[in-house]
């Protein structure tokens, strides 16, 4: 009797309605590390900040029994003060639980900014290396013939990891507008992955996931800016993903910003900080962000929160 996993249980490993394997966000800004391991950190290009602490929780499809569920702690340094090639390097810590299959990753980051003063523009090419474990529970697999048990432990495999990225920026003007952008392949190593024990085996492949992240600071003279950017991933066997996002930088201690996806996804967030707004020496943040899902397979997938801290200072 075939013992192999139904494709009912299509969710694992973080599938999303179009096949996206690796773990989304709805303040994507806030993860540029983990995207693209060339990005500069928000914190350097809207505050000039140039050391970052961060950590998200993200509750996908809450309408969805079993739906995603992603952890990430992350951190980066950069030394904006050298010429030629100035260093930056940091890390993540990635969590991502789906129904009865999850991944941990842990990574370190190095990156080189190829500029005479990277204070205004750069040429970025970075480097991202761990292990992931990815993670099995057969006891909560739910196989095609009622009668098929696949057993119940719990298995895990461990493999490296390498992520390769390319980013550049640049100002525009003297007020210090900024554009950027950049690819990335955040994950280089394909895997076939096949968990098996007496009673059975399950099986899933992980292909490569190619990004592009694209956006621009617009500053005010009341201390206030816009963004609009733009997340665009590709992945082998799926419709083409774009997310299309606009923040606004109050002139007083919060932000507010809007967005949509092809993927029929309406995105919502909002935020407060503490910094030189409020006689803060250094920049605290948390934000909030809020999907509505349009699209429906069986149940309705529901909505998703996301929620950020960060933590960012000047050398």
């Amino acid at each position: 009797m075939n013992r192999l996993l139904s494709l009912v249980f299509l969710l694992g490993f973080g599938f999303e309605l179009q096949a996206q394997q690796l773990s989304l966000f709805t303040q994507y800004r806030e993860n540029t590390t983990v995207i693209n391991p060339a990005a500069l950190e928000s914190d350097f290009l809207g505050f000039g900040q140039n050391i970052s602490l961060g950590a998200s929780y993200r509750m996908q499809w809450v309408g969805l029994e079993n739906g995603p569920r992603t952890q990430v702690i992350r951190g980066t340094y950069f030394n904006p003060d050298m010429r030629g090639v100035a260093l930056m390097a940091g890390g993540h810590i990635i969590n991502d639980q789906t129904g009865p299959t999850g991944f941990m990753g842990m990574y370190g980051r190095i990156a080189g900014v190829v500029s005479n003063d990277p204070e205004y523009s750069g040429f970025v090419a970075g480097l991202s290396f761990g292990m992931a474990q990815f993670r099995l529970k057969s006891s909560d697999i739910t196989l095609r013939d009622q009668d098929d048990v696949l057993g119940s432990n719990n298995q895990t495999k461990l493999y490296p990891d390498v992520g390769l990225g390319i980013y550049y920026y640049t100002t525009l003007n003297r007020s210090g507008d900024y554009v950027y952008g950049g690819l990335s392949i955040p994950q280089v190593f394909g895997l076939d992955l096949t968990f098996q024990d007496e009673n059975g085996e399950y099986a899933t492949r992980r292909v490569q996931h190619f990004y592009g992240l694209f956006g621009m600071y617009k500053f005010f003279d009341n201390d206030s800016f816009i963004e609009p950017s733009v997340w665009v991933k590709r992945v082998a066997g799926a419709p083409l993903s774009v997310d299309v996002n606009l923040r606004y930088q109050l002139p007083v201690p919060m932000w507010v910003g809007a967005g949509a996806s092809s993927g029929k996804a309406i995105h919502l967030e909002t935020g407060v900080l503490l910094s030189d707004y409020t006689g803060f020496s250094n920049t605290l943040r948390v934000g909030y962000g809020f999907d509505y899902s349009f699209n429906t397979f069986g149940p309705t997938a529901g909505t998703t929160h996301e929620i950020n801290l960060t933590f960012s200072l000047d050398r």
